[in-house]
């Protein structure tokens, strides 16, 4: 378990001060100057060597992706934009940096812009986080009137603008190419890769975009450096993580803690256990809503990091985690996240334009139990149609949570179906 000397958000819960005297008390700030100072190869390099993957849900390693940004600039300038677009279902981590330590956020956003050689930084915040962006625009003007960012940034030398965007609330933009649509004043709609944003990205400049996480972090990593970042969870899964714990457990949480904890020590250090004790586990979304599920009984023992959690057939995601205990009616659930996806389709590509409708609408017979058996498998198959064949991974998402239900609860699907038939439906089904 994480000791609390390794936090790294150490107001998480605001608790403390937020404003930058806080910070700086609490050991952010400090030494920017230096850091900036070793270069942006040796920033770039310390980051690759800390192991950091994106904390975003892909998991891409962070120090590979700035190193993708063009050493030379070709007369373009170059931008750093933060995706604070939280919207996946059951994720709730960033918004609590940027309201109650927003500072390692506009810290990082220095430092990570210098690495790439970016003089100005977009974080584009999620539209309905009012209070937020009130706690990060404080934090930014604070950070400006300190000499910290602006003009000669920490006295470095170095001139950095940063920017608060507030978007309109669409799912969509949370994808990095939609995002920056959406930041340049057009509909938030996936664009083709290639040419990726590190080539052509904002305004048609070198881009790298980055999860609030992933950015917050940095500043820790090259104070304390990056072994001992890495000594934290499995190798190619290190660090802390910021798992977000909601649904069926006696204490809702967020909470930063090691990469690769296990599950049952997840919920028992810090959720108090599961609702009605351990045989009433019935199902976890272990990532946020666009991961599969995983039986109760198969996720007990499963180890919360990225190549563990696709050995049990989903993924770490966002560590958003979301308990369901027998109560649940998982079809019902899924159903709901299905209607989500949909809702959220920016439409542009058929196989999801069509896909998530249809998919939804097959799920709303499936939870009546008015479907045919043969219905499921031709469920599956459709998901295996959208899945892969869209621009971006809105597809996948809306795919994946139906293909872990019918893997993992193919039998209640059919017995609810049979119930139906028979006239026995259960009155968890007919409401």
């Amino acid at each position: 378990m994480l000791q609390d000397q390794d936090r790294i958000f150490t107001n998480l819960y605001g608790m403390h001060d937020r404003s930058l005297k806080g910070a700086k008390a609490r050991g952010h700030w400090d030494g920017t100057a230096k850091i900036l100072q070793n270069g942006r190869d040796w920033i770039v390099d310390q980051m690759k060597a800390s192991g950091l993957r994106g904390r975003g849900g892909a998991g891409f390693p962070t120090g590979l992706k700035w190193s993708f940004m063009p050493k030379e600039s070709d007369g373009r300038p170059a931008y750093l934009v933060v995706n604070a677009d939280e919207s996946e279902p059951g994720t709730c981590k960033d918004r609590e940096i940027m309201r109650h330590d927003p500072h390692t956020l506009v810290e990082g956003c220095l430092i990570a812009s210098f690495a790439m050689q970016a003089h100005a930084c977009y974080i584009y915040i999620r539209g309905e986080y009012i209070r937020e962006k009130e706690a990060l625009q404080a934090a930014i003007d604070e950070a400006y009137d300190a000499g910290l960012i602006g003009k000669n940034a920490c006295k470095s030398g170095y001139d950095f603008d940063l920017y608060l965007h507030h978007g309109a609330g669409a799912y969509i933009c949370g994808e990095e190419t939609a995002l920056l649509e959406s930041l340049e004043g057009k509909k938030g709609m996936p664009r083709m890769k290639p040419p990726f944003p590190a080539g052509a990205g904002l305004y048609g400049c070198p881009t790298t975009v980055n999860n609030v996480e992933s950015i917050a972090v940095v500043p820790t990593i090259l104070r304390r450096g990056p072994e001992w970042f890495a000594s934290f969870g499995r190798p190619n899964n290190s660090g802390t993580k910021i798992f977000a714990v909601s649904g069926h457990v006696n204490n809702p949480c967020v909470v930063e803690d090691a990469m690769s904890i296990s599950f049952e020590e997840l919920i028992e250090k810090h959720c108090g256990g599961i609702r009605g004790g351990w045989s009433n586990l019935k199902a976890v979304i272990p990532g946020g809503s666009s991961v599969p599920c995983v039986r109760g009984e198969n996720m007990k023992d499963a180890v919360m990091d990225f190549d563990a959690l696709r050995e049990v057939g989903s993924s770490l995601g966002t560590a958003a985690v979301i308990v369901m205990d027998q109560s649940t009616d998982i079809i019902k659930a899924i159903w709901r996240l299905s209607k989500f996806y949909k809702h959220e389709s920016c439409g542009q590509c058929t196989p999801c334009r069509e896909g998530t409708g249809w998919m939804m609408r097959v799920m709303d017979r499936l939870v009546k139990g008015e479907a045919e058996i043969e219905e499921i498998d031709m469920l599956f198959d459709v998901t295996k149609q959208v899945e892969g064949h869209t621009i971006c991974a809105l597809g996948d998402a809306a795919a994946w949570p139906i293909q872990g239900l019918i893997r993992n609860f193919r039998d209640e699907i059919e017995d609810r179906i049979k119930a139906q038939k028979t006239g026995k439906v259960s009155a968890v089904a007919a409401e």
